[in-house]
Order: C-alpha cells, then structure tokens, then sequence
C-alpha cells in the first residue's frame, strides 16, 4: 500500500514538472534559435526533459518488469534475457545496416558521422518495427480467420 502511494505522488509531480515546463515554453515561445545557438532554453529543457522521461520509463519498464517475473516466475528470467538478447541484436544490425551519411539535398550545418550512422539507426530501427507490427497484423488475422473456419 506503501509503494502505491509512493508511485502515485511520483507520477503526479512528474506530470506537474511536465505541464509546467510545457507552459513556460508556450509562454516565452519556441522561436527559431539564432545561427550560433544550438536551441533556446525553452526547447533544450523540454527535450532534456523529454530524454529523462524516456529514460525513466525504459528504466521502470526492465527493472519492475525483472522484479515482478523473478518473484511470480524465476524461470521466466531465462525468456526475458532472450528478449533482450533479440532486442540487442535487432539494434545491432540495424546499424550495421546505417550508411551514416549526410541526407540527400541538405545544406545545413555538416555533423558527424557518427551522428548521421545513429540517425540511420534509428530509421532502419522505425522501419524494421513497423514492417514487424504490420506482418504481425497481417499473420494475425489470417491465423484468426483460418481458427474461425473450423
């Protein structure tokens, strides 16, 4: 009972640090930063919190999800390694994939190429996941409609 309120006092100030960051950037505006700045204040502060809000989300997802297996299951911890072993795998040969070089037609300022092969990354990673979620639809329904037919 402890914990539940723990949590529950938790997410709301996540949620009140969230709406007040959101309404301090729609009150001093989101403007284009000028040619030397990276981003104004406003919006470095909403993706650095947005970052930790990720963060703590993935965080909270593996450790309460590795607590909650290893006492109702032990053995499913042997599943959840091989999950994230396939999701290890995934990542990696998503970049191994990633040409990592400038876009086509930019003429913007020139970045890394290390940031061009993570930026590939994470679009091979958007492809691979949305290619796995409509194959999934599409064997579902199949597989759905061949248990129907008997």
């Amino acid at each position: 009972m402890k914990l539940n309120k723990i949590l529950k006092w938790g997410m709301v100030v996540l949620i009140l640090v969230s709406v007040a960051l959101l309404v301090w950037g729609f009150v001093s505006g989101f403007a284009t930063p000028k040619p030397n700045q990276v981003a104004l204040p406003p919006t470095n502060a909403l993706l650095t919190w947005a970052a930790i809000m990720i963060l703590l989300a993935l965080f909270c997802w593996i450790v309460i999800g590795l607590f909650v297996s290893i006492k109702n299951n032990p053995k499913s911890l042997v599943k959840m390694g091989i999950v994230l072993v396939g999701i290890a795998v995934l990542c990696f040969v998503a970049y191994l994939f990633a040409k990592g070089g400038a876009p086509v037609g930019y003429n913007g300022k020139a970045y890394s190429e290390s940031i061009y092969k993570m930026s590939d990354t994470v679009l091979n990673l958007t492809m691979i996941t949305g290619i796995g979620a409509i194959l999934a639809i599409v064997v579902g329904e199949i597989r759905l409609a061949i248990a129907n037919k008997k």
